[in-house]
């Protein structure tokens, strides 16, 4: 990898999500050498992809190189780099680009889409977890749209302006507030010739309200604006299958859709060497002590949502969100330098900041610590808080003006095929 020889130790982080990146700030002008490997070279901000999918944003306005990141911090260096292995008995990582050798080893891989061992759904619905998964998700529903233009047959038409989006939580519920506003105030203009009323928006929720992480107050309210918006909410069913067509459920109810997104949950990113059941907790997380060390290899540290820290307050580790993830990588950072002037280290305290949720244009709710509201003000609070958490000036200057934009025309001008998506409509195979 050509990364100079050091007297000092050196941190392998993998990883440049929330987590990652916290704890490269953290250990900025310390006497290490970091080396950050990541599969891209630039951070995600994942709260808000679900605009890049619905036109409202365009990719570069949510991503940040890392090396930007990293300017000016000496002894810093990153490689792209996709990680296969760890040997912890040698303390080797080996990438796709060759092996380097650590002395201390932070894991920050963040998660990805669990589709629960369902193949079929796996294989034919629609994730929200990358950019590119994102960019694949705006073509499609804007292909699906020109696709309805170009059919007579009626049943297929609705099919193609049906979505249906599994997953009650703020993914979820963000994702069908945005779609339902595209129905309402974009659709008509774009397709005249087209029915648009005809179009439906369905949320389906394997619980019995949605956003189950959040107050009951915030997830009738969210509810309420859901269905103001034309949004048809699904509670206590469970998808069970979909063959690109046709969607089965645990319950009488079937869906006919050629848009099917997953956003049913999600599981650690797990890595060859540190897979083994010892390791490992529900959602393939890698279990943790209160100083993020991973059980048996105190040079070894899980940060973020590959983390399981059981706490008496988290008895089944903290949320799989960016706060944890940012105060795990900035604790962390503390703890190495302390590790290394032979100090104690400092326990992990998660201070929750709360929730919040966007439905739509002026409907958001929130769970702060003290206060619960919903409506404007939290939808303004909502905006406030992601611009503050994005990377960069220029991504909140350009997010800032975009959303203003678009609230002042009602608009998404980013609703743009740049790449074509091939999934196409089809008949079930018959059975």
């Amino acid at each position: 990898m050509n990364i100079p020889q050091s007297n000092l130790p050196r941190i392998i982080v993998i990883g440049g999500g929330f987590g990652g990146i916290a704890l490269a700030k953290k250990l900025a002008k310390k006497e290490v050498q970091v080396v950050l490997l990541d599969k891209h070279n630039y951070h995600n901000f994942q709260p808000l992809l679900y605009q890049v999918s619905t036109g409202g944003l365009e990719p570069d306005s949510i991503a940040y190189p890392i090396r930007k990141v990293l300017q000016g911090y000496p002894n810093f260096y990153f490689r792209l780099a996709e990680v296969v292995q760890v040997d912890t008995v040698n303390r080797r990582v080996h990438t796709n680009i060759g092996p380097i050798h650590y002395d201390y080893l932070v894991v920050a891989t963040g998660s990805e889409t669990n589709f629960f061992g369902n193949k079929n759904i796996e294989e034919k619905a629609m994730a929200m977890k990358t950019i590119p998964q994102s960019l694949n998700l705006r073509s499609l529903i804007l292909e699906n749209f020109e696709q309805a233009l170009l059919t007579d047959d009626l049943h297929e038409r609705d099919a193609l302006m049906n979505f249906v989006i599994v997953g009650g939580g703020p993914t979820g519920v963000e994702l069908a507030g945005a779609l339902a506003e595209i129905k309402k105030g974009i659709l008509p203009k774009d397709y005249p010739d087209l029915d648009t009323r005809r179009a439906q928006i369905n949320l389906v929720q394997g619980g019995n309200r949605i956003l189950p992480a959040m107050s009951e107050i915030a997830s009738q309210k969210a509810e309420k604006f859901l269905e103001k918006l034309g949004v048809n909410v699904w509670k206590n069913i469970r998808v069970t299958d979909y063959d690109g067509k046709h969607i089965s459920t645990n319950t009488d109810t079937t869906f006919e859709a050629a848009t099917l997104v997953w956003a049913a949950g999600v599981k650690a990113v797990s890595i060859k060497g540190l897979d083994a059941q010892e390791f490992l907790s529900r959602g393939n997380r890698l279990i943790v002590n209160e100083f993020n060390q991973i059980q048996g290899h105190n040079e070894i540290f899980a940060i973020g949502d590959v983390a399981h820290m059981e706490t008496e307050a988290f008895p089944n580790g903290h949320p799989m969100m960016a706060q944890p993830a940012i105060q795990q990588g900035q604790n962390l950072g503390v703890n190495l330098v302390r590790m290394l002037e032979n100090k104690p280290m400092q326990p992990f305290t998660y201070k929750d900041k709360g929730s919040m949720a966007t439905v739509g244009r002026n409907k958001a709710v929130a769970d702060l610590r003290r206060f619960k509201f919903q409506g404007v003000f939290a939808w303004f609070v909502w905006m406030f808080v992601h611009l503050f958490f994005l990377i960069g000036f220029r991504n909140r200057v350009v997010v800032f003006i975009n959303w203003v934009y678009n609230y002042v025309r009602f608009d998404r001008e980013a609703r743009l095929i740049i790449r074509p998506f091939k999934k196409r409509y089809q008949d079930s195979p018959p059975t």
